[in-house]
């Protein structure tokens, strides 16, 4: 639904509420999804947002709560009975119940514990433990299962008798007596196939499945290249634990990329949105980073400093400095952006460093001598020649030229070996983006701009 016609709908659910209309309500909620009955919700007031949740039947109240940001989730639970939530907690799919445990004051999760249960409560313990970064902690433990000997008859009468609890019937996975993965089915193979058929005849061996432990990051991948809607999860045993669906894997994704953005922007990440963040919390996010980036551009200051004579001896070289260090900041960012992109799709390993650094150094001396060439043209005619800047000689532009090739060389190369050094020694590549790229690109350019000047215009 567009944003005009939420806005529209909204306003007709606010009218109906301060109209006391609770019954026309009331089906219109139920009658919406949830994503937008959750939106509608956030706009309330708490004693509103209460009033209005506790409307809602057990089913769609869950559906609802499972997308409410942890501020809302908190004010709904410290608003209902204890019944409620119980009702809450046993209809939502366990890697929602898991994330919302993980993000809950401490105080709300023993009362939620306490209510939940033992089965539950058993689960969402297994789950807490898994690493964070861990397919574990993102997988869901209800899933389809079937075993070989079962016929095509019985399993569609499984999937329906268990069906409506599981996150997805479409994928389902057989597995044997003590759990292990034997193999995978879809719904669509089980209703084109006739009743009798063995699932051991129709079953797919080849499983394309991850492990708990794994990296959640890598099986962004495995949906991405193999069209997958959900990804078997097994344990050290090879014991079928959990799935991964493909919902899970956009969260991740999102979670990922937002994280990897404020890492480039040297900002430390943070999984509340922005608006829900506040000011010390934001600026205790961004001033280490600042104050880094600060000390290391001391260096920069110390480089003119001990150039000192040189400028005074040729003061058109000061006029050229931030076109030099932007210039060189701007493509090492180009450079480390595009590693840094290839790095996470698992397009470019570390194995690939010499190709890559082989292909940014020719990239670097066509760009290098393409801005070198318009930029020489430029300071001898519109500089010189129409502004009458009679200190930019022919030999101050061959200085400018041959440093900004330089430069963008230099640029080029550190912004692309950087990011896979920081892989490979067990960083972020993201930690190694524009900013301190950008830094080390300005010092260099510094050194080799004050060097070539020296060798020229023998200063």
């Amino acid at each position: 639904m567009e944003n005009k016609d939420m806005e529209i709908v909204h306003k007709e659910l606010f009218e109906l509420l301060e109209n006391r209309r609770i019954k026309q309500l009331q089906q219109i909620l139920e009658g919406m999804n949830e994503f937008d009955v959750a939106a509608f919700l956030t706009e309330l007031k708490p004693q509103q947002m209460a009033m209005v949740f506790r409307m809602l039947s057990k089913e769609k109240g869950a559906e609802v709560f499972a997308n409410l940001e942890v501020e809302e989730q908190e004010q709904i639970i410290n608003s209902i009975t204890d019944a409620e939530l119980a009702g809450i907690i046993e209809e939502l799919y366990l890697d929602d119940a898991v994330d919302m445990m993980e993000e809950l004051p401490a105080n709300v999760v023993k009362r939620v514990m306490r209510i939940a249960t033992s089965e539950t409560r058993e689960l969402i313990n297994q789950f807490l433990r898994y690493p964070e970064y861990s397919v574990g902690s993102i997988m869901t433990a209800e899933y389809v299962d079937l075993k070989k000997y079962m016929n095509v008859l019985e399993s569609i009468a499984r999937i329906r008798r268990i069906g409506k609890d599981r996150e997805t019937i479409y994928t389902c996975y057989v597995t044997s007596a003590d759990r292990r993965l034997e193999g995978v089915v879809t719904l669509r193979e089980l209703l084109l196939a006739d009743d009798d058929e063995v699932i051991e005849n129709i079953m797919d061996t080849k499983v394309i499945y991850t492990t708990t432990t794994e990296d959640k990051e890598s099986v962004i991948n495995l949906f991405s290249d193999y069209d997958l809607l959900a990804v078997p999860v097994v344990d050290k045993e090879g014991r079928l634990v959990g799935i991964v669906t493909v919902d899970d894997v956009i969260d991740v994704m999102q979670q990922e990329a937002t994280e990897d953005f404020e890492k480039m922007a040297a900002i430390t990440p943070s999984d509340r949105p922005y608006m829900k963040l506040g000011v010390l919390e934001l600026w205790r996010n961004r001033i280490p980073w600042l104050l880094l980036l600060m000390i290391s551009a001391t260096f920069t200051g110390m480089i003119i400093s001990n150039f000192e004579d040189a400028l005074a001896a040729q003061a058109a070289l000061m006029a050229f400095i931030p076109m030099l260090m932007d210039t060189g900041g701007n493509s090492g960012s180009q450079s480390s952006v595009t590693v840094v992109r290839g790095l996470s799709l698992g397009d470019i390993k570390f194995a690939d460093i010499g190709s890559v650094m082989w292909k940014e150094m020719r990239v670097g001396l066509l760009s290098g001598i393409s801005l070198a060439a318009i930029n020489f043209i430029k300071m001898l005619l519109v500089d010189r020649v129409l502004l009458g800047n009679s200190d930019i000689s022919v030999m101050i532009a061959a200085v400018v030229c041959l440093t900004l090739v330089s430069t963008v060389l230099i640029a080029k190369l550190v912004g692309c070996s950087l990011p896979m050094l920081a892989e490979k020694l067990g960083f972020d590549p993201a930690v190694m983006a524009s900013p301190f790229i950008t830094t080390i690109v300005d010092a260099l350019s510094l050194c080799v701009y004050f060097s070539v000047a020296r060798v020229i215009l023998k200063v």
